[in-house]
């Protein structure tokens, strides 16, 4: 696409049309990307335990046995192989993209430079249903463990009318049934919020509680490995893939689990919204996607294993804590279930706390973008963190915790990142493009076809698997999101509108730089006083005021040549 200014002598159809693709130039981008001021902290072990603490939660100690019960039987150990391979597949265009593209904004921010604004819209909407809902679910299985803890440890009983959503999902006939007696769900509004007060503290604090979080979880995912093995029974595993019944089991029943499960999954994509607060992006994030990625599959595997060869599939049915569940078939289990339990309660803060990172950088992106409110876009004085869209992401993820079931909350954030996978991957095709030169940190292996192509379509295939109501919800909630757009993001949006992005308006964000010139004499400052000797500055003040002189040129969108 060639750079044009807008044409208002085109017919009105034509001036929409090329609004809905223009593409964010990718320079534009990097440049406003080094002017944050976000505290860069985070090294290459935190990247690495951010993943490690969004993916090894809800998928582990809640989703396996309802998988199971009511998916897959025992093979779902097949289908946490599939998205194994689904999730390896688009995390190498995560690492490709993350490390080319080091910004907040994740895979809203890649579509926005590759397919323009309406799909990056689309995108970021759908980023909001994953990380917000699946923030929610996580705090659903939180306060099961936490209910189960308590009766264990302390013989304290609570109540199902503060402690269950009073509504359920049935999977069989696909619809909502009253949960008598119960009312909210209060164990899981109280993590939603604690996290939440937390993230706005400070992305340092964060940091330690997770690391503390990450290294208890993984110890106690080990304990139940190789602590409950002694209990398989083979018998349990035949049959290995269950006829099929109604909406459930079989072949397809397989891959329906792995729709389901693919949840647990999804925690990898949150390490690319912690870009800007990363030491050394370029190099860090493609090792903190991937190692993250590959440790959490291994133990999946393992977990799903374990927990199908100690009780028959059919008897998790409706349980939430099933790996605890699972050991109450066994003797002398009391001490090792409240480790579970235990662990499990830590695992799943950790996944919140990440979720609910990554959710508010999504919204402070596209805010800083026209798409959203400016309040959205703005970083707190004292705590530099985006504290507005984290406060609002807090209470709506309480809310949908308090009276939402797990299972309907997990199916509707697996969809919405199937949908992401597919475009990162396709983002992927064209960058090596439309950007064959731009540096990267990490290069998809085999070339932009071999490993992007089929990431996409596999998880194309699983997303036409999922269930029609959840489909449906899908397209309701992106319908919703094409009425944002229309109403507000439209008319507000920094491509379109260029004209109404005042000096002001940029310095409402405080860390945004509106004049382009003197941004780029204030980076060759901040260059040349890296340098002692004279030689040495005057060296570097040619090389810059090259770059200056780019940067001043970037002053409209991609937009398509009028014809």
């Amino acid at each position: 696409m060639d750079v044009v200014q807008h044409d208002e002598t085109a017919p009105l159809w034509k001036r929409i049309g090329w609004r809905l693709i223009a593409r964010k130039p990718l320079e534009q981008i990097l440049h406003e990307g080094r002017r944050t001021q976000m505290k860069r902290i985070l090294g290459r072990l935190d990247l690495i335990a951010i993943g490690i603490g969004a993916i090894i939660g809800t998928g582990i100690f809640v989703l396996t046995g309802v998988a199971a019960a009511e998916n897959a039987g025992p093979a779902v150990i097949i289908s946490f192989i599939i998205g194994g391979i689904i999730s390896g597949l688009s995390a190498f265009s995560y690492s490709e993209l993350s490390s080319m593209v080091p910004i907040s904004g994740s895979a809203f921010t890649y579509t926005y430079a590759t397919m323009g604004e309406l799909m990056a819209w689309i995108i970021g909407w759908d980023l909001i249903l994953e990380y917000l809902v699946g923030a929610a679910t996580v705090a659903v299985g939180w306060s099961s463990y936490v209910v189960s803890f308590f009766s264990d440890v302390f013989n304290v009983q609570f109540t199902r009318k503060t402690t269950q959503a009073p509504v359920l999902w049935d999977s069989s006939s696909l619809s909502f049934k009253v949960n008598h007696g119960a009312y909210i769900n209060i164990p899981a509004i109280f993590i939603s919020l604690a996290m939440t007060l937390l993230l706005v503290l400070g992305i340092r604090q964060a940091s330690w509680v997770n690391r503390t979080i990450v290294c208890i979880k993984l110890v106690v995912v080990l304990l139940f490995i190789f602590g409950a093995c002694r209990f398989v029974d083979r018998d349990n595993y035949q049959p290995f893939v269950p006829k099929r019944e109604g909406n459930s089991y079989g072949a397809k029943g397989v891959f329906k689990g792995t729709q389901r499960v693919f949840f647990a999954y999804i925690g990898f994509d949150a390490v690319s919204t912690a870009a800007q607060e990363a030491k050394d992006p370029q190099r860090d994030l493609p090792w903190g996607i991937c190692l993250s990625l590959g440790i959490c599959t291994v133990l999946y595997i393992a977990v799903a294993v374990v927990l199908c060869g100690i009780v028959s599939y059919r008897e998790l049915k409706g349980q939430a804590s099933p790996l605890v569940y699972a050991l109450t078939f066994h003797d002398n289990t009391r001490w090792l279930r409240i480790m579970i339990e235990l662990g499990a309660i830590c695992g799943l803060s950790s996944v919140i706390l990440i979720m609910l990172m990554g959710q508010p950088r999504i919204f402070f992106t596209m805010a800083r973008d026209g798409l959203f409110p400016k309040i959205f876009g703005r970083l707190h004085r004292r705590f530099k963190t985006p504290y507005v869209p984290t406060i609002v992401s807090g209470i709506v993820c309480a809310v949908l915790a308090g009276v939402l079931p797990v299972d309907i909350l997990g199916d509707m954030t697996s969809v919405g990142t199937l949908l992401a996978f597919i475009l990162v991957n396709i983002g992927v095709i064209i960058m090596r493009f439309t950007h064959p030169h731009v540096e990267r940190g990490f290069r998809v292996p085999g070339g932009p076809f071999l490993i992007p192509v089929p990431g996409a379509l596999i998880a194309l295939v699983v997303l036409v698997l999922s269930d029609g109501p959840t489909i449906y919800r899908l397209f309701i909630w992106l319908g919703i999101g094409l009425v944002v757009y229309a109403v507000y993001g439209y008319g507000h949006s920094r491509i379109g509108n260029p004209e109404r992005w005042s000096e002001e308006d940029a310095a409402y964000f405080q860390d945004m730089i509106y004049d382009e010139g003197a941004s780029a004499k204030k980076e060759e400052e901040e260059e040349m006083d890296r340098y002692e000797e004279p030689e040495e500055r005057d060296s570097v003040k040619d090389d810059t005021s090259h770059q200056g002189e780019e940067i001043q040129t970037q002053q409209h969108y991609h937009m398509p040549t009028p014809h």
